[in-house]
């Protein structure tokens, strides 16, 4: 067994047992392996171990490896912050992104998204605890963004992103709870 696959395992082990705890179906469940620094080559052998889902957030990087990987049906999500002059990259070629935060980002997306694509899956970054290093818009700002994203013709709203400070519990309890609160908007 190779160092991917041994990895690959104990990622997927530790996702069953917590689907066993929270009494929840492991197939509703699909492990996005960030792929960031490692080469196209990687992700093959990955790729052939039943990984299909892979996260990148340097788009160079990523755009390398999707043109390298092109022959496999793998599902690209880009999960860095989005930046406006890199928007047409990628509602053209991702199929999921993790890092919006403003509405004119959304706009951007759909309106560069092709139209024999499918909806862009999209979900909106939240700095949920209010750090001053990280990305996203801030929990009030929530409410406004679903319902005019929602509106959106070539996006499809999945979520919320949040990126909680290390050993701080208390935000995934509040997102949890900013997602129920907007989750009937959309």
């Amino acid at each position: 067994m190779n160092q991917f696959q041994q990895a690959r395992n104990q990622v997927l082990n530790q996702i069953k047992n917590a689907c066993d705890y929270a009494r929840r179906d492991p197939a509703t469940v699909r492990l996005l392996a960030v792929s960031k620094t490692h080469p196209s080559q990687s992700l093959r052998e990955m790729y052939q171990l039943g990984q299909q889902c892979f996260g990148e957030n340097y788009l160079q990087e990523a755009l390398d490896k999707i043109e390298e990987l092109k022959d496999l049906d793998i599902e690209w999500h880009f999960i860095g912050h989005v930046q406006r002059n890199k928007t047409k990259q990628l509602a053209e070629k991702f199929d999921w992104v993790h890092g919006v935060d403003r509405l004119i980002i959304a706009e951007r997306l759909s309106s560069q998204r092709l139209d024999t694509q499918s909806p862009l899956n999209l979900c909106i970054q939240v700095n949920i605890d209010a750090q001053d290093s990280k990305d996203g818009c801030q929990p009030d700002e929530v409410a406004e963004l679903v319902e005019k994203i929602s509106q959106l013709p070539h996006i499809r709203l999945r979520g919320i992103m949040v990126i909680p400070a290390p050993d701080h519990s208390q935000a995934f309890i509040d997102a949890k709870e900013l997602f129920e609160q907007v989750k009937p908007q959309h």
